[in-house]
C-alpha cells in the first residue's frame, strides 16, 4: 500500500554546517543549524542549533577553528556524540515534502551530510528524494539570477573585478544583517534573507 502525502505541507529546511576542516569525508562537523520555512520563506519552525563532539582520535584543522571560532573544547562541552548528532539531523531532513536548502550545499554541506549518515548507518542519499523530498542550492540560484535577471539586486565584485557570490559579500551589498558570518545559524538566516530578496525583486 502506498502512503500519500497530499495532506502534508511542503516546506523548505534551510541549514548550514560549520566544520573542523574542508574535506567532507575526512573532516568532522562542529556545529549544525537549521530553520524551517513555508513556500514563501516565512519561518514556521523553531531554530535548531547543536554541536558535535570531536572524536578523541581526530585532529581539527587549525585554520578551520580560526575561521569559525568554534574550538574543539567548545564543541566537546556543548555537543553530543556523532551518533546522536546524526540522529537529530536525519529526523529533520526526513520530514515528508521537505526541500533541504543551503548555500553551496550541493558541493559541500550535502557531502558532509552523506558522510555523517554513512558513518552512522543511515542511507546517505534517501533523505534527498524519499517522501517527495528534494534539495536545492541557493548559490546556483544567485548565479542564475545574476546571469539572467540581475535587476534589483546589488552584485558585489571581488578584488579581481569579477562578481562575488560569497554569502557575506552579497548580504553586505544588499543591506542584509549578517554580523556573525561562519556561525551556522547566522548563515541560515542570511540564506533565507537572500531567498526572500530574490523572490521580492525577481518574482518570475
Amino acid at each position: 500500500m502506498t502512503v500519500k502525502n497530499d495532506s502534508i505541507q511542503s516546506t523548505f529546511l534551510f541549514h548550514d554546517y560549520e566544520t573542523f576542516g574542508t574535506h567532507p569525508a575526512l573532516d568532522r562537523p562542529a556545529q549544525f543549524a537549521a530553520l524551517r520555512t513555508d513556500n514563501d520563506f516565512n519561518v514556521i519552525g523553531e531554530p535548531e542549533v547543536f554541536y558535535c563532539k570531536p572524536a578523541d582520535d581526530y585532529l581539527p584543522q587549525p585554520g578551520a577553528v580560526l575561521i569559525t571560532g568554534i574550538t574543539p573544547q567548545e564543541a566537546r562541552e556543548k555537543g553530543e556524540n556523532e551518533a546522536a548528532f546524526a540522529r537529530r539531523i536525519h529526523a529533520l531532513f526526513t520530514v515528508p515534502k521537505t526541500c533541504v536548502v543551503g548555500y553551496n550545499n550541493v558541493r559541500f554541506d550535502d557531502e558532509v551530510t552523506r558522510n555523517i549518515f554513512y558513518r552512522n548507518f543511515y542511507d546517505p542519499y534517501a533523505w534527498s528524494w524519499q517522501h517527495d523530498n528534494s534539495r536545492w542550492d541557493l548559490l546556483d540560484v544567485m548565479r542564475a539570477c545574476y546571469a539572467l535577471r540581475p535587476e534589483g539586486i546589488n552584485w558585489p565584485e571581488n578584488d579581481d573585478g569579477l562578481p562575488s557570490f560569497r554569502l557575506e559579500h552579497l548580504t553586505q551589498a544588499n543591506g542584509i544583517e549578517h554580523s556573525n558570518a561562519h556561525d551556522a545559524m547566522a548563515d541560515v538566516y542570511a540564506t533565507i534573507a537572500m531567498a526572500q530578496l530574490v523572490k521580492t525583486r525577481q518574482p518570475r
